[in-house]
């Protein structure tokens, strides 16, 4: 009786014991499964940002918008009037006809080269009163009395100013290249009562 308690009792242990070991290897396993879902949930890689596409475009050339710029500048100035090479224009405002009869000189710097001198562009133009002959004038990019450089010149009442010569020239087109090409702006502008009838190696006719 004694025998068959002991092995009842001992067979009830080895079950208990069992039973409590499969339990904390079931609470085991759920910890690392759901330590690994927590973990491989963190873990995921966080992609990397796409370049941005401007970081492989070279810098768009920004001297077209210089120019346009430029120009723009010189379009909003009063009274300014384009003549291209070899144009004759009438301008009913002024009361006299103009012609850009050609350029004599173009020692500017070239735009891709650096100089110590700027250089000068000098043209000629033809203006011609209602009630006058025709004179010649010599328009410069400079004022340089020595070298008989005058950007002013006056005729007929009125200031002739040249504030621009275009194309510019490069260390691949000279003067020569661009002859007959060149376009120039004059402004004009009123003299006043006391100003001298002649400006700046300019011819009044009245």
């Amino acid at each position: 009786m004694i025998y068959k308690t002991l092995v009842s009792s001992l067979t009830f242990f080895t079950l208990a014991t069992c039973q409590s070991h499969n339990a904390a290897n079931s609470t085991k396993t759920t910890a690392v499964e759901n330590t690994e879902v927590i973990t491989n949930t963190n873990s995921q890689p966080v992609p990397k940002k796409e370049a941005s596409a401007m970081s492989t475009v070279v810098p768009p050339d920004d001297r077209p918008v210089k120019i346009a710029e430029k120009q723009q500048a010189i379009s909003n100035k009063k009274n300014v009037v384009y003549f291209k090479e070899g144009e004759n224009k009438f301008l009913k405002e002024y009361e006299m006809n103009v012609t850009f009869k050609r350029m004599l000189e173009d020692s500017r710097c070239p735009k891709d080269v650096q100089c110590i001198w700027a250089g000068n562009a000098m043209a000629e133009i033809e203006v011609m009163g209602l009630y006058t002959r025709p004179v010649i004038l010599q328009l410069s990019t400079m004022n340089d009395v020595n070298r008989s450089y005058y950007n002013t010149q006056s005729f007929n009442g009125y200031k002739i100013l040249l504030v621009e010569v275009s194309p510019d020239i490069t260390s691949v087109k000279g003067f020569k290249a661009l002859k007959g090409s060149y376009t120039i702006a004059l402004q004009f502008e009123k003299e006043a009562s006391g100003d001298s009838p002649t400006q700046k190696g300019g011819t009044t006719t009245k």
